[in-house]
């Protein structure tokens, strides 16, 4: 048996004006759990959308257990015993569990003219109670969790015999009884020698699961490490290439309300929620995945309509569900699936960027592209995007520069209240940092700013005040010195609810 289970060797891409990848070699060992890390656009989904059979290189070799693999679509990729997972995962909706399992390879009966369903779902059984077996292989597949998708996409790779399994930020979606779930079964992966390629900007994570990485930068492999041997620190350093500016909060909060919430609720997602936050305030909301945090967004940018309460903004109301009040009024919603519903991949950055106001940039209904283009470069460049290149399609860029270019939408629309949905979610350390400047210099400027995070110390870092909502409520309204993580869990935790007043407001210190 060679001793890597899969070796790149010198893969080279080229697209565009951009060199995406440049003689980068990566080796994995037989059962190891290898780290790919890397800032947004250092390569990472370039080179695995070359390893599943997207792209192809324009140089370089790939072999798989020492024999040399030509990969230039995903059923080459398959066929070589490689699986992808990745971070939007791939299934459709409508299908059952087995059916999705067996896309683009069903079993047939009949002389190939029916699908053998009973079969498929007998397969699906045997695989996912190595996995998890409360899972139904005849449930459609969008009555699961997110945690029971991704373990559905691990069985599909286990049914096609996949001897490497790359996995792309498996963990945005999953609260921290799932990602414990997850640890498992990839150390079980790894037992039985499946090797695991793991992509994931959480540090935490990577140390904790990883044997070894390696870290690529601007294209190219820059270091190679052993995670027993190094530090997060100096991980981060090969990341980034620089010293990174963490900062502290400060608070520029006014007393002057920018946006009320009053009484607005939709079903059992939202529950009577109020709240005001003033001009040059950043407000966090926690709570756990479920609590109604997204939905709550949603309702006040106008994305769903309420069945109860209204929102006001600099004390005028703003008609409820209908988007295009609330962008008039200057509420701006950075949305938590960016790809599905923040961009339009094929249209470039700066047509993106100039959805919500596209009256800026015509005149008699005929686009300005030059005035267009100016204005994109200028605040795309303020945003520092890589590359600055506003006229490629958004699609194109890595998940970090796409989440800048909907933050410079709303700048460009002269939005004075944003609303940011998880907006530092599958961005790497260096754009977090530039991401919490860029909330503090918003602040700064009397922008009243919401965050939604699953982080709770992106939230410690960046927070006036913290909401803490539970089951679609609000359970607390958490002052600067009363943020901390145990603070944060033990309202967001049923079981752990410290008492709260009539207003909800903490009277317990933190545990």
């Amino acid at each position: 048996m060679p001793s890597d289970r899969l070796e790149l060797s010198g893969i080279t891409k080229v697209f565009p004006g951009i060199k995406a990848l440049d003689d980068v070699s990566v080796s994995v060992r037989p059962g190891e759990i290898h780290g790919l890390l890397g800032e947004n656009g250092a390569g990472k989904s370039t080179l695995l959308n070359i390893l599943s059979g997207v792209f192809t290189a324009e140089q370089g070799s790939i072999k798989v257990d020492g024999e040399s693999v030509v990969i230039n679509r995903p059923l080459d990729a398959r066929a070589a015993g490689i699986a992808m997972i990745h971070q939007e995962l791939q299934n459709v909706p409508e299908l059952s569990v087995a059916q999705n399992m067996f896309l683009g390879r069903p079993i047939k009966r009949m002389g190939g003219l029916i699908v053998n369903r009973q079969l498929q779902e007998s397969r699906a059984t045997e695989v996912l109670a190595t996995l998890d077996g409360s899972i139904d292989p005849r449930a459609p597949i969008h009555s699961l969790k997110v945690a029971q998708k991704q373990i559905v996409e691990i069985g599909r790779a286990l049914l096609e015999n996949a001897r490497v399994i790359a996995m792309d930020e498996p963990t945005s979606s999953l609260t921290p009884s799932e990602f414990e779930r997850l640890v498992e079964l990839v150390h079980s992966l790894s037992s039985s020698g499946v090797s695991i390629i793991y992509v994931s900007h959480k540090m935490d994570e990577v140390f904790r699961i990883c044997q070894r990485s390696t870290i690529l930068r601007d294209g190219r492999v820059v270091d190679v490490v052993d995670m027993r041997d190094t530090t997060e620190q100096q991980v981060i350093a090969s990341m980034v290439g620089r010293d990174l500016v963490h900062g502290t909060h400060q608070s520029h909060a006014t007393e002057t309300i920018a946006l009320e919430v009053k009484g607005i609720g939709r079903g059992s997602a939202v529950k009577d929620v109020s709240f005001a936050v003033h001009h040059g305030e950043v407000l966090g909301i926690s709570g756990l995945v479920g609590a109604g945090r997204t939905e709550l967004m949603r309702l006040i940018a106008g994305a769903d309509k309420p069945d109860m309460g209204n929102v006001e903004v600099n004390g005028s109301p703003v008609p409820v569900g209908n988007p295009r009040a609330a962008i008039a009024a200057g509420l701006g919603l950075l949305p938590e699936e960016r790809k599905r519903e923040g961009i339009v991949a094929g249209r470039s950055v700066a047509s993106n960027m100039a959805l919500p106001s596209m009256g800026m940039y015509s005149t008699m209904g005929f686009m300005r592209n030059r005035h267009l283009h100016q204005s994109a470069e200028q605040t795309m460049s303020e945003l520092r995007l890589r590359p600055l290149s506003v006229q490629s399609p958004i699609g194109t860029f890595s998940g970090g520069n796409q989440q800048k270019a909907i933050i410079g939408r709303w700048l460009a629309a002269s939005a004075q209240i944003l609303l940011f949905d998880e907006p530092t979610r599958g961005i790497d350390v260096g754009a977090k940092a530039e991401i919490y400047a860029l909330i503090e210099r918003l602040a700064a400027d009397g922008h009243a700013i919401v965050v939604v995070s699953s982080e709770m110390t992106e939230l410690i870092r960046i927070s006036d005040r913290v909401l803490v909502m539970r089951e679609g409520s609000k359970v607390a309204d958490l002052a600067r010195e009363q943020i901390s993580e145990s603070n944060l869990l033990a309202h967001a935790i049923p079981q752990a609810t410290p008492h709260a007043n009539p207003q909800g407001e903490s009277k317990s210190a933190p545990l």
